[in-house]
């Protein structure tokens, strides 16, 4: 497939390219000093490489790795990139983040491979190899973003940690916290996709490659100036005029209705479309569709609902016997929307703690659930508080969306199959895992990505007298003990050892809740002052977490040791973690 506009305008191309294609010597990529940092965390690794892995399929046909057996597969596409050539390399516009993570792939199935030809043959997608007689010479074919005005260099990070030829497994084991975000989500996904590359069968993991280079694809967007490539990159990103898959499969559905009910039904449509909301309304259909399905979507969301969910409920009975009372569902566990005659505020407590986490893969079996028994309080209770459980503790363990996906389909055929005891058992966590999650409660706990909010302010609300709420326009999190301490501090005091001191900055017990944003100067205030002038507006702290500090007197590694002991427990009564 290619294409090329030029019509008194700056030229334009599109290619769709094999990833052997794309990191081999046609290409060297720069990620510009403008784009922002790396950013992508293990949840999107995960769901790439299990997703090159479905594509891969599971036949111990392709063990072999064999031409006819590769190229045979499937072309599995992953997007698009846009590009923008420069001096010496072509500018990533827009792509960073798929790039930078395939690069780091390819990285670990070299080190895997070690210095055997199959990692000299791995180490040709990641350098370009110098000859003399040409007069090149080594050079990686994807570079990063150099530096900021904060120090970061996420280029020699990538260079010498990752891309470097036998300094991965080093890296990983040697590894100290490093201040900048980037670099840590790059040590944390590259050791993810060794890690788990590890698990696969050898013989799988060489078809994997050869699969990926051979019959995976990129569109590969080229504009000669900056002004063209940024236009296409809006373009590309810009929905708002996009056809949806609920409108082609509203034309479709209202299409096939008798004439004479087509209106009333067009108006039941809209009406559901405009209280839920457009971004919403798109949400709802694959809801629907992973209730129905009980697996992780593969394909278009309007082909993935013609197979999976008309043709089971057919065209003329969708609107009023799954749409309607699955909106109404949705609506009340989003919106918190439950009402009963008592103990409603129960039931939406356990929501509120849902609609906190980072996915929203618990949507699709409470919407099965608030289905089938709206009126019957006290099983919504228990279900939500389940559920709830269930879901943050996955939420700790990190548990990707593959994971997360399989575990709701068992609790959505439960649900489905109306057993009781089987929706305990899908709902209910193991010994394995409360144990790892208390040991996990119990470490540093600030390191782990988009975990401390929501779980301290879920920790906060058990420490409310009469519950909590949460409407402050910022919510930031605070170290009582400082990150850094200045040298000169009573810190240094409080803590002399170093050891010590590290032990406890992350955890539970040192950290709080404040409704303002974070001060840099006030930070590394002494604990007297950091109480009155920082932990309090208007003399009153508004989070019972950081009020329990205000309350005390000293902060010292005895104070910590009785405060982590006690929000652990908090939490692991709530949950029932013993």
């Amino acid at each position: 497939m290619q294409a090329t506009i030029n019509q008194e305008l700056p030229s334009i191309e599109a290619q769709a390219l094999t990833l052997g294609k794309i990191f081999s010597d046609d290409y060297r990529f720069e990620i510009p000093e403008y784009q922002r940092p790396y950013a992508w965390t293990t949840e999107q690794v995960a769901e790439l490489l299990y997703d090159l892995l479905d594509a891969l399929g599971e036949e111990s046909l392709y063990a072999d790795g064999s031409n006819d057996e590769i190229n045979n597969r499937p072309p599995y596409f992953l997007g698009s990139i846009v590009l923008m050539k420069n001096k010496n390399a072509m500018d990533v516009v827009d792509g960073q983040q798929r790039l930078v993570t395939l690069t780091m792939l390819f990285c670990a199935l070299r080190e895997l491979y070690g210095n055997s030809d199959r990692g000299n043959s791995t180490d040709q997608f990641i350098r370009q190899q110098g000859n003399v007689s040409l007069g090149t010479h080594d050079q990686f074919r994807l570079t990063l973003r150099q530096s900021d005005r904060g120090g970061r260099d996420d280029r020699g990070f990538f260079q010498n940690n990752i891309q470097k030829r036998g300094a991965l497994n080093d890296f990983l084991d040697s590894y100290q916290p490093s201040p900048y975000d980037s670099q840590h989500r790059m040590f944390e996904n590259v050791r993810y996709l060794r890690d788990e590359l590890v698990q696969i069968d050898e013989q799988r993991r060489d078809t994997l490659e050869r699969f990926i280079v051979r019959r995976c694809y990129l569109v590969v967007v080229k504009a000669s100036d900056q002004s063209s490539a940024y236009r296409i990159f809006s373009v590309m990103n810009d929905r708002g005029l996009d056809l949806s898959p609920t409108d082609i499969l509203k034309a479709e559905i209202i299409g096939k209705i008798d004439e004479n009910r087509r209106s009333d039904y067009t108006d039941k449509w809209e009406h559901i479309e405009e209280n839920i909301g457009r971004d919403n309304f798109r949400d709802l259909f694959a809801h629907i569709r992973m209730i129905y399905m009980k697996e992780k979507a593969r394909g278009e969301l309007s082909e993935e609902f013609r197979n999976g969910v008309l043709s089971h409920v057919g065209n003329n009975n969708f609107i009023d016997e799954v749409l309607t009372p699955f909106a109404d569902a949705y609506e009340i566990v989003t919106r918190l929307d439950y009402t009963s005659a008592q103990d409603a505020e129960m039931v939406n407590k356990y929501l509120g703690h849902l609609r906190r986490l980072d996915n929203s893969d618990w949507i699709p079996p409470a919407m099965a659930f608030f289905n089938r028994n709206q009126n019957d309080t006290c099983r919504l209770i228990q279900f939500t508080r389940d559920l709830e459980r269930l879901a943050y503790g996955m939420f700790i363990l990190r548990v990707n969306i593959n994971g997360r996906i399989n575990r709701y389909a068992r609790v959505l055929q439960a649900i489905e199959g109306e057993n009781d005891q089987e929706l305990f058992e899908a709902l209910a966590l193991s010994t394995e895992d409360k144990n790892k999650i208390l040991e996990i409660l119990d470490g540093p706990i600030y390191s782990l990505p988009r975990v401390p909010r929501p779980l301290l302010l879920r920790l906060d609300s058990l420490l409310a007298i009469e519950g909590a709420t949460y409407d402050y326009s910022t919510i930031s999190i605070e170290h009582v003990l400082p990150q850094n301490p200045g040298q000169d501090s009573e810190w240094f005091t409080r803590f002399p050892d170093e050891e010590e001191r590290e032990q406890w900055t992350h955890r539970l017990g040192n950290l709080v809740l404040l409704s303002r944003r974070k001060n840099s100067q006030a930070q590394n205030y002494d604990f007297e002052r950091k109480k009155s002038e920082y932990f309090q507006q208007g003399g009153v702290s508004h989070f019972p977490l950081t009020t329990g500090v205000v309350n005390e007197s000293e902060w010292t590694p005895q104070v910590l040791e009785r405060r982590q002991k006690r929000l652990i427990d908090c939490l692991k009564s709530e949950w029932r973690l013993d």
